[in-house]
């Protein structure tokens, strides 16, 4: 009797071809890889992978949950990460949560950030932070009418806020 021969499978430590979606490729739906995605196109639906590279004109609706994450076009939805990388040309809408962030000057974040040891591993429905507040129409001067105040920092919050292009390091106020 001859022993089965072994199934060939991805090795630990070794790199593959990312999966690439190209730029003129649309996806509704999930994407799943235990490898690397290179997103240059449009997904609307929720993406999680090894490492995750999304490009200039890539648009993401949905959840993105990986290990290694650089942005640099539009997503719309949670970003959990261990490495997330904001680069300059991004603008990102939705709450992030991660072990280490990075934020080049002129990146576009609205939302909110939050370190954890394990954002892998933390629940997804809306990765345990709180919503973002949506201010009421006061009948006062539109928004980008002028300086906002920064909203106050809760307990545990990133201390890192990009607002208008640039980077603002929350300080806890003085008791």
């Amino acid at each position: 009797m001859a022993a089965p021969a072994p199934v060939p499978g991805k090795r630990p430590g070794t790199r593959t071809a990312p999966s690439i979606i190209s730029n003129d490729l649309v996806v509704h739906g999930n994407l799943t890889a235990t490898g690397d995605i290179q997103v240059d196109g449009t997904v609307e639906g929720d993406i999680r992978s090894q490492s995750l590279t999304i490009g200039e004109k890539a648009s993401i609706t949905g959840e993105i949950v990986a290990e290694d994450i650089v942005i640099r076009g539009r997503v719309v939805g949670t970003i959990r990460g261990r490495r997330v990388q904001l680069s300059s040309t991004c603008h990102v809408e939705g709450d992030i949560l991660h072990e280490a962030l990075a934020v080049e000057t002129g990146a576009f974040f609205e939302g909110n950030c939050r370190h954890s040891d394990d954002p892998i591993g933390q629940a997804s429905s809306g990765a345990g932070l709180r919503p973002t507040p949506k201010p009421a129409n006061t009948g006062g001067p539109a928004l980008g009418d002028g300086p906002r105040a920064a909203p106050r920092p809760a307990p545990g919050d990133s201390p890192v806020v990009v607002n208008d292009g640039g980077v603002v390091v929350k300080r806890p106020a003085a008791q």
